[in-house]
C-alpha cells in the first residue's frame, strides 16, 4: 500500500494483479485497485474531480479524467473516509498510476489539487 497527504487529505492505494481475469497470451492484463480516501483536514470537502496517468510498459501514457469516481462524487466531513475499488487493463504485464484529485472545500469553494500517490501494476509473470 502507497500513501500521500495533501493538505490534511490522505489517499492509500492497494493495487491487485487480477490473474483469473487477464489473458497473458492475448495482452491482457487486469488490475484492481482500492482506494481509501480520509479527511484529517478541518474542512469539510467534495470529490469533484479526477485524473489519472496511466503508464503501461507496452503502450505510451494514458490520461483518464472525469468527474467523481465510480459514478461518485463523496462529501467528506472532517475525520470521516471514503472507500471505493476500481481497475484498469493494460497490454502489458508491467505498469504504473498516479494522479489527483480536485476536491472543493465546501465552507469557501477553495478547490484543493489532491496527489494520488504512484502505484505499481505488477503481473504474477513478473514474480516469478
Amino acid at each position: 500500500m502507497v500513501t500521500a497527504i495533501t493538505q490534511g487529505i490522505k489517499v492509500s492505494v492497494e493495487a491487485t494483479y487480477q490473474a483469473e481475469y487477464s489473458s497473458p497470451h492475448q495482452h491482457h492484463y487486469v488490475f484492481t485497485y482500492k482506494v481509501t480516501i480520509e479527511n484529517n483536514s478541518s474542512h469539510t470537502v467534495q470529490l469533484l474531480k479526477r485524473k489519472w496517468e496511466v503508464y503501461d510498459a507496452g503502450q505510451s501514457i494514458k490520461l483518464v479524467e472525469g468527474d467523481g469516481v465510480v459514478g461518485q462524487q463523496p462529501i467528506l466531513e472532517p475525520g470521516k473516509s471514503h472507500q471505493y475499488v476500481s481497475g484498469c487493463n493494460l497490454s502489458s504485464g508491467l505498469g504504473k498510476m498516479n494522479g489527483q484529485y480536485f476536491m472543493e472545500r465546501i465552507q469557501d469553494g477553495t478547490i484543493i489539487e489532491v496527489q494520488i500517490p504512484e502505484f505499481q501494476l505488477i503481473s504474477d509473470i513478473f514474480h516469478n
